[in-house]
């Protein structure tokens, strides 16, 4: 069977997307693993199925590229856009995911995408930890470029206090103008990430425990994006919004 699917990118996180209305693609690891390899597939850090549903406008399946499932900032936002391309929806939306219902819409060529009400991130001597539907731990660092995202990413993940299923690491640095700069190394990818939709949240909202303001820009490696959210006396946020360009890259098709 031949099947069509569109790479999205969301700030150089990259996706494998396939329209599964018809329910022509399995939900099988192997599958996705082999989709997603750099070398000997379409290559992508996931892969995305748009599915149906009966009382949201579509379900988002998410696939780490190994296969593994988990929320995704940056995958829900390119879900989205591409809900969009096929006309299941025009600016607004809300969908299904791992993590529940979300919501989002589509404005200046950006997707604002809803995330949950959380917490004040759990702050460590030498770190921040905040569950926003995917693990992240926070270190703050002085200079993000010259760190090694990958090797300490490796090991803080595979630590023993996130057995057995790990923890995304996220560098953060505090730039001026209210900005922050984040590295992150994703469980799933098993390697730095250009951007991470969810570390970026959480990394905004330890870095509002650092007298940081609402909308806080960020820089990743793939691009900026930014984060919105109210504070609230007891120090937990509401409203927050993960704000960033979506765009469909390429086209093709696969047989399997």
């Amino acid at each position: 069977m031949s099947i069509p699917f569109y790479k999205y990118q969301g700030t150089g996180n990259d996706f494998v997307m396939i329209d599964n209305r018809q329910g022509i693609f399995p939900h099988n690891e192997t599958l996705v693993a082999k989709l997603c390899d750099r070398k000997f597939g379409i290559g992508a850090d996931g892969l995305i199925l748009i599915e149906n549903h009966d009382n949201l406008d579509f379900e988002m399946i998410y696939f780490n590229a190994d296969g593994s499932q988990s929320l995704c900032g940056n995958g829900s936002r390119c879900a989205v856009s591409f809900a969009n391309f096929l006309g299941i929806i025009e600016t607004q939306t809300h969908f299904l995911t791992i993590d529940g219902e979300y919501e989002a819409n589509l404005r200046d060529n950006l997707v604002y995408l809803h995330m949950r009400d959380q917490k004040h991130p759990t702050k460590y001597d030498s770190h921040y930890f905040l569950n926003n539907g995917s693990p992240h731990h926070i270190i703050f660092v002085s200079d993000v470029e010259v760190e090694n995202v990958f090797s300490q990413g490796a090991k803080i993940r595979y630590s023993e206090p996130y057995k057995p299923d790990g923890t995304n690491v996220n560098f953060v640095e505090i730039k001026e103008g209210n900005t922050i700069f984040v590295r992150t190394y994703e469980r799933g990818v098993e390697d730095e990430t250009l951007s991470c939709g969810t570390g970026i949240t959480a990394s905004a909202l330890a870095a509002a425990d650092k007298g940081l303001k609402s909308p806080i820009a960020v820089e990743a490696k793939g691009g900026e994006l930014e984060v919105r959210f109210d504070k609230k006396n007891n120090n937990s946020f509401e409203n927050i919004w993960l704000i960033g360009p979506a765009q469909q890259v390429f086209t093709g098709r696969f047989d399997i």
